[in-house]
């Protein structure tokens, strides 16, 4: 059987360095999508994470067990955070963030195949947001990213940083924060935990 390492062959995009922001080029590639609105911790927000989760093993699984034979690591939860008022992110307004779960698949997959995975899901359990989830491509181009270690409140500085250099290079801010979580924050304590912080921009 095959085993293959997405996030390793992808190093450059889900691996970066913590000491300085780069820049990189994210091809279109295709992911399990929940949209939705409110804090982090959110029912609503719990309920899109474990329908994705839910989901993209199950996948997995259905691949490891298929005809094409090949085992592989599900790739780390990643998040797109948005408002209608930015200043809703300035003033820790969480209700009115909005926001787009995700988890990415490998070329691989495609869409019978989730719908079959998610079928599959709905028999075996009562997931309120299965039913949500989506299969399809986002591309975001030209990014800046660089690796955060420690709690999400303290991403600020970083965030900062990222846009700081996008900024003095006289490019422009554009589409939506990006974050990449690679750390399971139900075992590792805050301080260690690791997130990719992306923006993408316009020259």
């Amino acid at each position: 059987m095959a085993k293959i390492d997405v996030k390793k062959q992808l190093k450059h995009l889900y691996q970066p360095s913590k000491k300085q922001v780069v820049s990189v080029e994210v091809p279109p590639m295709h992911y399990l999508m929940v949209v939705g609105k409110g804090e982090p911790g959110s029912p609503q927000y719990a309920e899109a994470i474990e329908a994705l989760y839910s989901a993209a093993y199950t996948i997995k699984f259905m691949i490891k067990k298929g005809v094409t034979d090949v085992d592989y690591g599900v790739l780390p939860l990643e998040g797109l955070w948005w408002a209608e008022d930015m200043d809703d992110f300035i003033n820790d307004n969480k209700h009115n963030w909005q926001w787009t779960m995700m988890i990415m698949q490998p070329d691989w997959v495609d869409k019978a195949l989730v719908e079959a995975a998610i079928s599959q899901v709905k028999l075996k359990k009562d997931l309120a947001a299965i039913e949500l989830v989506r299969f399809a491509s986002f591309s975001e181009g030209s990014c800046a990213q660089i690796l955060h270690v420690g709690p999400f409140s303290e991403e600020g500085p970083t965030v900062a940083k990222v846009h700081g250099f996008i900024e003095s290079a006289g490019f422009t801010l554009s589409g939506k924060h990006h974050e990449i979580y690679l750390s399971d924050i139900r075992r590792a304590a805050p301080d260690n935990w690791k997130t990719v912080i992306r923006q993408p921009y316009k020259i």
